[in-house]
């Protein structure tokens, strides 16, 4: 079975003031897969990332040229609703960022503000969403209490489940395990191989074995340029540009 294409940009530049971040990426990412985007520190693929839900919109002086096509509309075509947007294209961050209030309350926030009410829906929301954040286990028996009581390593993955309560189609990552120790990082590395099925996933790290581990594919950026995009296996195996073969082996980043 083919994969179908969720999401692609098309010769997208991106610019910051005159500095040119992104340089023309074309880049499609598939439905119900993990595409990983690797390079150096300052090469482009938060940027790139960032302009897969209009983040960057939120930045002053930002200059946007070329197409992001999600499900067949480019997101920014005038007249794009960006909370809309958002809700079916979610983030999560570097640092896990739980608001300072109850998990309960963390888990809901989206569909409190599209109005929702009924506490029995609330309520089977938070205990899918926890349990496919991989944290329900940690936390059933204290929803009520602040999410800022808890380890690193279980807020972000109540930051998963409050991105996964809006039932989004695209999750974008960006080094959501950098600021956590090896065994969080490698709960939520197993929460996303099994979340995959339901979501298209799109994380940047800095992590070669993390990429190697979780992901479909993998894209390699350079100084804002995509210079390589295939099969994560391909990529870390065989790749086609020496570029990509001086990073993995470790010859600069």
């Amino acid at each position: 079975m083919k994969s179908k294409e969720i999401i692609a940009s098309k010769d997208l530049h991106l610019y910051y003031g005159k500095k040119e971040a992104l340089k023309g990426v074309t880049l499609a990412m598939n439905k119900g897969e993990i595409t990983s985007l690797i390079g150096p520190s300052g090469c482009g693929k938060s940027t790139f990332l960032r302009s897969l839900n209009r983040m960057n919109d939120l930045i002053p002086d930002v200059t946007i040229t070329g197409s992001v096509v999600y499900e067949g509309k480019d997101i920014y075509a005038p007249g794009v609703d960006t909370v809309e947007l958002r809700k079916e294209i979610g983030m999560v961050f570097q640092q896990p960022n739980p608001f300072p209030f109850s998990i309960y309350d963390n888990v809901i926030f989206g569909l409190r503000l599209n109005g929702e009410k009924n506490k029995k829906v609330l309520d089977q929301v938070v205990e899918e969403s926890l349990r496919a954040a991989a944290v329900w286990n940690d936390v059933k028996d204290k929803l009520r209490q602040s999410a800022l009581s808890l380890s690193g390593g279980q807020q972000q993955r109540v930051c998963i489940a409050r991105v996964l309560a809006v039932k989004p189609q695209v999750i974008l990552l960006d080094e959501p395990t950098s600021a956590l120790d090896p065994i969080s990082t490698g709960k939520i590395e197993d929460m996303l191989f099994n979340l995959k099925h339901q979501y298209s996933m799109i994380i940047v790290t800095h992590s070669m074995a993390q990429a190697s581990r979780i992901s479909d594919r993998t894209a390699f950026f350079l100084d804002g340029t995509l210079i390589e995009h295939n099969k994560t296996k391909k990529i870390f195996l065989n790749p086609s540009e020496k570029e990509t073969e001086d990073y993995i082996s470790g010859k600069f980043g």
